[in-house]
């Protein structure tokens, strides 16, 4: 569909550290952006992001959510395509294309904002034809982004920080079975602050969306951490 797009935030939480998949493209030049595509006309929007997700994370059952629309005036792809034209190799790409299509190509593009959350041990980040590569980022060291795709996380955090206190979904970016203090090393990490480990426990076992497990062996029985995972009926999981 003409001038509307998609731009996926795919959010992963490794190591204390919340990632996000980027693509460098497979352009001359170091030019990095948002996994991103086009609706097909056959497609409403949302099906449209969980295609594009699923695409390059190669998994299915993943929590989405569509949170802004970016359309300033001069959103288009002028630069990148400027740059792109001064090289012969590249423009030889561009031979078979119509005025038109090259017209296209630098307009104004609408695009709809998805953030979505994953367990980063079950993605493998798929290729496709644009993409050079498929790497994750921490969000505090991001390479430099086309457009304005660096606003464009920017606002997907702050619109999952937003949405905690009405649930925990950020507990999709966990694996199926976790302790408390992974729970809290998460909360602390998103909204780079410390907590009370009694309050916060407390707190979050009063949302009644966890079910307590058996204990995580460790060699020390006594000080071995409860395991918890979703309740099957679970406020936050939304993974399928």
């Amino acid at each position: 569909m003409p001038h509307l797009s998609i731009d996926c935030v795919i959010f992963g939480y490794q190591a204390r550290e919340l990632k996000v998949l980027i693509s460098k493209f497979n352009f001359k030049g170091n030019f990095y952006g948002l996994p991103s595509g086009f609706i097909l006309h056959t497609e409403g929007v949302d099906e449209a992001a969980y295609r594009i997700l699923k695409e390059r994370t190669g998994i299915e059952n993943i929590y989405l959510e569509q949170f802004k629309i970016f359309g300033e005036a001069n959103r288009n792809n002028k630069v990148v395509f400027d740059y792109l034209w001064q090289d012969e190799a590249e423009r030889k790409k561009f031979i078979d294309i119509s005025g038109d299509e090259l017209q296209w190509f630098k307009s104004r593009f609408i695009s709809f904002g998805y953030y979505a959350l994953v367990d980063i041990t079950k993605v493998t980040p798929q290729k496709t034809d644009i993409d050079e590569s498929m790497t994750w980022y921490s969000i505090h060291d991001l390479p430099n982004l086309i457009m304005d795709h660096k606003q464009i996380i920017e606002k997907a955090l702050d619109s999952m920080r937003l949405s905690l206190d009405k649930n925990i979904i950020i507990l999709n970016l966990l694996p199926e079975v976790f302790t408390m203090k992974e729970v809290q090393d998460l909360y602390e990490t998103i909204f780079e602050q410390t907590y009370a480990r009694n309050n916060f426990q407390k707190k979050i076992l009063e949302l009644n969306v966890l079910e307590r497990l058996e204990k995580k062996y460790t060699g020390a029985q006594n000080k071995a951490p409860y395991l918890y995972r979703f309740k099957p009926n679970g406020l936050a999981h939304e993974r399928g």
